[in-house]
C-alpha cells in the first residue's frame, strides 16, 4: 500500500528513524521561527509561544498517522471482545507500528473466519441431526404404537440412520483430530488396488451409480492404509452423491515421476466452478444440492497433506461435465512430528505439523443462504470502552478533560484567524490604545459565543468586569495597567468557562487555556480536516494565497527596479518592511492562538472542580490544632500591644526604645506585616482542615479562635496600612507603594469575607468572591488614576514640605501630565514632565484618552531637564 501525502512519514521503515527526524524536524523549525524572530526584533515574549506553535505544528503534521493504527486497533480489539470481527486497521506505514496493523487485520480475518465457521458448523450439524433423530423418533414411536412391526426392513432403517449419526459424527471426531494436530500416521505398505475395490465396494451399496477403476498394476505405496481409505470413501462419496441416478464414476491410480503415485475421480455431475475450486475443500463449505456436512473434502485434504501431498480441482474434460479431484503423494512419505496425545479439543486449534509446504489459510466459506450476523454487543461503560477511543492527549488529560465537544469546529476556527489578522494590521508600531481595546472585544466575543456556559450569572458579571478591566487599556496610558487588567481578566474568564469554584479548580481553569493549545488538537485536526474537502471554500484561499504572494514578489522586484513604479506602490501600500511583516506574522499567530484555545476551553471546558485538595483529615485531639493557633494569636496579640505602646508612646518613645526615626520604624516592617498577612490566611485555611467539626462545642471553639485570629490580622493590616502612610508622607509617593497599599487592603477585605464565611459556617462561595473583589478593586485603582493620583499627592507633599523628586515624576506616563502642569511652576514641570513617546495621537486606532490630555500639555521649552533638582 503506498503511502498517504498526509502521513509523511509513512515511507521511513523504523519507528526509531520516524522519531528522530520527528524531533530533529521540530528542533529545526523552532530554532528557525526563534532566529527569524530575533532578527527582526520581535520581543522573546511573542516569539516564544509561536516557536513553541511551530515546533508543535511541524510534529503534528509529522507524527500525523504515526500511533493512529494502535488506536485504531485498541478500538477494532474491544469491538472483537462483543463478536464483531468486522473492523479492520488502516495500515500505510512501512515501520513496526504498519507490520504490526497488517498482522493485525490478518488475524482479524481469520478469526472472522473461524467464527463464521463455527456457526456454519452450528447450523449444518443441527440440520444433519435433525433429519435422522426424527426418522429414528418416528419409527421408534411407531414400533411402540404398534403401527409397525419390527422386521427387518423396520431394523434396516433405523441401522441407516444410525449409521448416518455414526459417520457425522465420526467426521467431527476427524475435524477435532485436525484442528488439535494430534493425530499421527501409521505407515505401512499399502496395495493401492485392494485400497481402491474396497472403498468402491463400500460406496457401490449406498449409491446408485457405475464404477470404473483403473489402477496400475502391482503399485504398491506407504502410508496409513486406514486414513487413505478414509480419503478414497470421501472422493467416492462425494462424487456419486452429485452424479445422476445411474451416472458414471472413473477411479483412476498410477504412479508418476520422482517417486509420487496419484489418484484421480471423476463424475458425471454439474462439476466445479473455478472461482470454487479452492472452496469445495475448505470445512463446512457445501453445494446448492446433495447435503452433508461440508467435511468429507476438508478432511481428505488434511490427510493428503498429512502424508506431504496435495489435493485439488481440476479443469473439466473436453465435453465440459462432471468434476474431477486429483490427489498426489508420495510413494514412500516421511514421518510427520508426532503432536500431543492428549485429545484435542474444537476450541483450540493448531495446524498440524507436516513436512512440506503449509497450507494455505482457507478462504470464507459462503453458506447457500448464509446465516445472519448477531449483533455485537454494545461496549462495556467503563475502562474498555474507553480505552476503545482513547487518544494520545486523551491519555494525557485523562477523566479531567475528555473530549465532550463538537465534532468541529469552524466557526471558531477562522473567527480566531480573523481576530489574528485584524489584530496583526492594527496592533503593531501602536501604542495601546482603541484598537487593542476592539481586538480584545472581538476575541471575547467570539470565547463568549463559543461557550457552554455563556448564560449563567457568573459568567455574564464576569464578562461585565472583564470589559471595564478592557476599557482600561483606552482610559489610561500606563502600559502596566494594562497587562494587570488583561492578566486579572483572563482569570476571570477561565473560572466562568470552566465553572470553577474553589481555589485549586480555579489555579486549574487558568493553566487550562495554555494546556489547550494541546488538548485542543484533535478538534483542530478534525476541523482541518472537515474543511479541506470543502469544494470552494479552500481553492478560493489557495488561490488568494498564490495571488498575494505573486503580487508581493513581482511587485517588489519592479518596486525595486523602478522609482517610479516604486512611488505608485508606496503610495498605493503602507511600509509592510520584513521585519514589519514578520513582527505583524508572530502578532498574528500568538492572537489567533491565544482566542482559538480560548474557544476550544469554552467548548468543551475541563473538569477542574474534580480536582482539589485530598479529604480534611481532622486531628483526634483538640489541643493538636489549638496549641500551633493559639501560638500565632498569641503572636498577633502581643504585636497589637507593641503598635499600641507606638501610637501612645509616640516618636520620642519609638527613638528612646528603638533608636530609630519613627519613618524609619514604621518602614522597616511594612513587607514583613503583608506577609504576616497572607500566612494568617493559610493558617486559618490549614486549621479549618485539621479541626475537628464533629460536635458543637468543636464548631464554636473553632469559630472563637480562628475570629480572635481574623480580628488581630485586621489590627496588623491597618498598621501596614498605616505605617505606609507615613512612610509616603515622609519620603513620597510611588506607584509601586500605592499598589501594595491596595493589595494589603485587600487581604483585608478577604479576611473579612472568611470571618463571614466562618459565620455563616459556608465558605463554597468565598473563592470566587474574593476574585471579583480583587478585579473591582483593580478597576477602580485604574478608573482612578494612580500616576495621576501619585503625582498630587507628591505635589502636595511639596507645597507643605518644599520637597520633590522630579526624576521620580518624570518616569511617571502621559496620565500625570496634566497633574504635573497644573499643580507645579512651569520651571519644574518642565523638569517633572516625562520625554513624550512619540505616539501618533492622531490616529484613531491608537487613541489613548491620557494620551489626548496629555498632548499639547508639555511646559514652553519642553521636557529639559537641565538644572533640574
Amino acid at each position: 500500500m503506498a503511502p498517504r501525502r498526509d502521513r509523511p512519514l509513512d515511507g521511513i521503515g523504523s519507528v526509531k528513524v520516524k522519531f528522530g527526524v520527528l524531533v530533529g524536524l521540530s528542533i529545526v523549525a523552532a530554532a528557525l521561527v526563534s532566529e527569524i524572530g530575533d532578527r527582526a526584533g520581535v520581543p522573546p515574549w511573542l516569539t516564544v509561544p509561536v516557536t513553541v506553535a511551530a515546533a508543535l505544528a511541524v510534529t503534528q503534521w509529522l507524527a500525523r498517522g504515526m500511533t493512529s493504527p494502535l488506536r485504531e486497533m485498541t478500538h477494532a480489539a474491544a469491538r472483537m471482545a462483543t463478536g464483531d470481527y468486522s473492523t479492520r486497521v488502516t495500515a500505510t506505514s512501512a515501520d513496526e507500528v504498519g507490520t504490526l496493523a497488517r498482522a493485525f487485520n490478518t488475524m482479524a480475518v481469520d478469526l472472522a473466519t473461524a467464527d463464521q465457521q463455527r456457526r456454519e458448523l452450528v447450523a449444518t450439524v443441527s440440520h444433519e441431526l435433525r433429519t435422522p433423530l426424527a426418522a429414528q423418533r418416528a419409527l421408534l414411536e411407531n414400533l411402540v404404537d404398534g403401527v409397525v412391526r419390527p422386521d427387518d426392513a423396520a431394523l434396516g432403517s433405523a441401522l441407516a440412520q444410525s449409521e448416518r449419526l455414526s459417520d457425522l459424527v465420526a467426521d467431527l471426531l476427524d475435524l477435532s483430530r485436525l484442528d488439535g494436530g494430534a493425530t499421527t500416521l501409521a505407515l505401512g505398505p499399502v496395495v493401492v488396488a485392494d485400497l481402491v475395490d474396497s472403498a468402491v465396494a463400500e460406496a457401490r451399496i449406498a449409491r446408485d451409480v457405475r464404477f470404473v477403476t483403473t489402477v496400475s498394476p502391482g503399485l504398491v505405496v506407504r502410508g496409513d492404509a486406514a486414513r487413505l481409505a478414509q480419503v478414497v470413501v470421501n472422493l467416492l462419496d462425494n462424487a456419486a452423491r452429485h452424479s445422476p441416478a445411474g451416472g458414471e464414476v472413473a477411479v483412476r491410480a498410477g504412479e508418476q515421476p520422482a517417486g509420487e503415485w496419484f489418484l484421480e475421480v471423476d463424475d458425471d455431475g454439474p462439476g466445479i466452478p473455478p472461482e470454487r475450486a479452492q472452496q469445495v475443500f475448505s470445512r463446512y463449505w457445501t453445494a446448492d444440492e446433495g447435503g452433508g456436512t461440508g467435511l468429507g473434502l476438508a478432511i481428505a485434504r488434511w490427510i493428503c497433506e498429512l502424508h506431504g501431498g496435495s489435493i485439488a480441482a481440476l479443469p473439466p474434460l473436453a465435453d465440459g461435465r462432471g468434476a474431477r479431484v486429483r490427489v498426489v503423494l508420495p510413494r514412500d512419505p516421511q514421518p510427520p512430528a508426532t503432536a500431543d496425545p492428549e485429545e484435542p479439543t474444537m476450541t483450540a486449534p493448531a495446524s498440524p505439523a507436516v513436512p512440506g509446504p503449509p497450507a494455505r489459510p482457507p478462504l470464507p466459506d459462503p453458506l447457500p443462504q448464509p446465516l445472519p450476523r448477531p449483533l455485537p454487543r454494545p461496549l462495556p461503560a467503563g475502562d474498555g470502552a474507553r480505552a476503545a477511543r482513547t487518544t494520545l492527549t486523551e491519555s494525557i488529560f485523562g477523566v479531567l478533560w475528555p473530549e465532550e465537544g463538537p465534532r468541529t469546529a469552524p466557526l471558531q476556527l477562522f473567527g480566531a484567524l480573523a481576530v489574528g489578522t485584524f489584530a496583526a494590521a492594527v496592533l503593531p508600531e501602536r501604542p495601546l490604545g482603541l484598537g487593542l481595546l476592539l481586538v480584545l472585544l472581538l476575541g471575547g466575543a467570539l470565547v463568549l459565543r463559543s461557550s457552554v456556559r455563556r448564560a449563567r450569572p457568573w459568567t455574564l458579571f464576569s464578562a461585565f468586569l472583564c470589559l471595564g478591566l478592557g476599557s482600561l487599556v483606552v482610559l489610561r496610558a500606563a502600559e502596566w495597567l494594562a497587562v494587570l487588567g488583561m492578566l486579572v481578566a483572563a482569570v476571570l474568564v477561565t473560572t466562568a468557562l470552566t465553572g470553577a469554584r474553589r481555589l485549586v479548580p480555579m489555579v486549574a481553569a487558568a493553566a487550562a487555556w495554555v494546556l489547550a493549545a494541546v488538548r485542543g488538537l484533535p478538534l483542530l485536526g478534525r476541523t482541518l480536516t472537515a474543511t479541506s474537502s470543502h469544494r470552494l471554500l479552500w481553492p478560493v484561499l489557495r488561490t488568494a494565497a498564490v495571488s498575494l504572494a505573486a503580487l508581493v514578489v513581482f511587485g517588489g522586484l519592479f518596486a525595486s527596479g523602478d522609482a517610479i513604479f516604486g512611488s505608485w506602490v508606496a503610495a498605493l501600500m503602507p511600509d509592510l518592511a520584513w521585519d514589519s511583516l514578520i513582527l505583524r506574522s508572530f502578532v498574528l499567530v500568538v492572537v489567533a492562538g491565544v482566542v482559538l484555545t480560548g474557544c476550544y476551553v469554552a467548548l468543551n471546558p475541563p473538569r477542574v472542580e474534580r480536582l482539589g485538595l485530598p479529604e480534611p483529615r481532622p486531628v483526634a485531639r483538640p489541643w493538636e490544632w489549638l496549641v500551633p493557633v493559639g501560638g500565632v494569636v498569641v503572636v498577633l496579640a502581643a504585636f497589637v500591644t507593641a503598635q499600641a505602646s507606638a501610637t501612645w508612646g509616640g516618636h520620642d518613645y519609638v527613638r528612646r526604645v528603638t533608636g530609630l526615626s519613627y519613618a524609619d520604624y514604621v518602614h522597616q516592617g511594612f513587607g514583613q506585616l503583608t506577609v504576616a498577612t497572607a500566612l494568617t490566611l493559610a493558617t486559618v485555611a490549614v486549621a479549618v482542615r485539621k479541626a475537628p467539626r464533629a460536635t458543637p462545642r468543636d464548631r464554636l471553639l473553632l469559630r472563637l479562635v480562628l475570629g480572635a485570629l481574623c480580628l488581630l490580622t485586621l489590627v496588623v493590616v491597618a498598621s501596614a496600612l498605616f505605617r505606609m502612610s507615613v512612610y509616603q508622607q515622609a519620603f513620597g509617593y510611588t506607584v509601586l507603594r500605592v499598589l501594595v497599599d491596595a493589595f494589603e487592603l485587600w487581604l483585608g477585605l478577604v479576611v473579612v469575607l472568611v470571618m463571614v464565611a466562618g459565620w455563616r459556617w459556608s465558605a463554597a462561595w468565598l473563592p470566587r468572591a474574593a476574585l471579583a473583589s480583587g478585579a473591582a478593586f483593580l478597576l477602580a485603582i485604574g478608573l482612578a488614576n494612580p500616576e495621576a493620583w501619585v503625582a498630587r499627592q507628591n505635589i502636595e507633599r511639596y507645597e507643605e514640605t518644599g520637597k520633590i523628586d522630579t526624576h521620580y515624576l518624570a518616569t511617571l506616563g502621559p496620565d500625570a501630565t496634566p497633574a504635573i502642569v497644573e499643580g507645579l511652576p512651569a520651571s519644574l514641570a518642565r523638569c517633572a514632565v516625562g520625554v513624550p513617546d512619540g505616539a501618533r495621537t492622531g490616529d484613531l486606532l491608537s487613541w489613548n484618552l491620557g494620551r489626548e490630555r496629555a498632548a499639547g500639555l508639555t511646559p514652553a521649552g519642553g521636557a529639559d531637564r537641565t538644572g533640574c533638582p
